[in-house]
């Protein structure tokens, strides 16, 4: 058997479909389809149930498939290895963020990564942390760039800041007149949240895991924008948090709206993160000190208390 056919059949177990697996490989379905079979045939076994719709692994295939994924991630680990003794920082690289990082931190190293390093080429996708963690291990990704732990443990995590979570808090509301706030000033009743999916809600959520919720608004309202929960705390729909860098680019008229919580500060920590198999490792070395080298000036917090993304069940 080869690496080739071995890829192969990662893609059929994928993709669940032939046809499509083929497209994704750039090879004719018949080619694929040769090619599968030879290895069946030469271990005698069947690795796809055919007669399923979609088409289904057999207990035997899970575990060629398992092992299929270890082969080929090794196999790419030869490269690396070339490539990293000859100091070469290249090729392309999949980079996945999540969107409540992407509009502030991407526009911050992005143009001084790409002048550093021109023979990268990065393909970035915005991506929630699911999608993120389902790609990463199925080798659609690189790294990413999310808020951790995720307590994942095929999934490396390289810390690269702590953000804390800034009140907006709109005229009308009593702890406009507080200079800083607890969490036990936040009403979760009251507190406008993105839609769900957001590990930034769920971190919200496990912020006021200890604050009643007992009363119920006769409206709820979720967005996937932070300007749109701004717009809403102004017309007196309630209040919100806002990841901080996310407030350096307010208007200074919503800025005098923002707040502070009080030491320690509740924060996400921001990582980047890769899977076990640690390829292409010079790359995401060189996105990990660029990037820290653009948020050190931006982000000087220390005394934080990290609020996990995951969602409690």
């Amino acid at each position: 058997m080869t690496i080739t056919q071995l890829q192969y059949v990662l893609a059929v177990a994928e993709h669940k479909n032939f046809t499509l697996a083929a497209e994704k490989c750039f090879v004719t379905q018949p080619t694929l389809s040769m090619q599968i079979q030879k290895i069946e045939e030469e271990l005698n076994i069947l690795i796809f149930d055919r007669s399923k719709k979609p088409i289904q692994l057999t207990d035997i295939g899970q575990k060629i498939v398992n092992q299929a994924k270890n082969i080929v991630n090794e196999a790419d680990r030869i490269k690396d290895i070339v490539e990293q003794q000859k100091g070469f920082i290249g090729g392309e690289f999949r980079l996945g963020i999540i969107p409540t990082i992407m509009p502030t931190l991407l526009p911050m190293f992005l143009n001084n990564f790409i002048k550093k390093y021109p023979k990268v080429k990065l393909l970035i996708e915005e991506l929630n942390t699911d999608e993120i963690i389902v790609k990463l291990k199925n080798g659609h990704l690189d790294a990413a760039i999310a808020a951790t732990p995720l307590e994942d443990e095929k999934i490396k995590e390289i810390v690269l800041y702590f953000e804390p979570f800034v009140a907006y808090i709109p005229e009308h509301h009593a702890s406009f007149q507080k200079e800083e706030i607890e969490v036990a000033d936040l009403n979760l009743n009251e507190i406008l949240l993105l839609q769900d999916g957001h590990c930034f809600r769920d971190g919200i959520l496990n912020l006021c895991k200890n604050v009643s919720d007992n009363e119920q608004n006769n409206f709820q309202i979720e967005s996937g924008s932070f300007e749109t929960l701004i717009k809403l705390a102004d017309e007196g729909l309630g209040t919100t948090l806002l990841p901080y860098l996310h407030t350096l680019d307010l208007k200074d008229s919503d800025k005098q709206k923002l707040r502070n919580f009080k030491e320690p500060k509740p924060a996400r920590e921001v990582s980047l993160i890769y899977p076990k198999s640690e390829l292409k490792m010079q790359i995401i070395d060189a996105l990990r000190s660029t990037i820290a080298g653009v948020v050190k000036g931006a982000i000087v917090f220390q005394n934080v208390q990290i609020i996990s993304p995951l969602q409690k069940k």
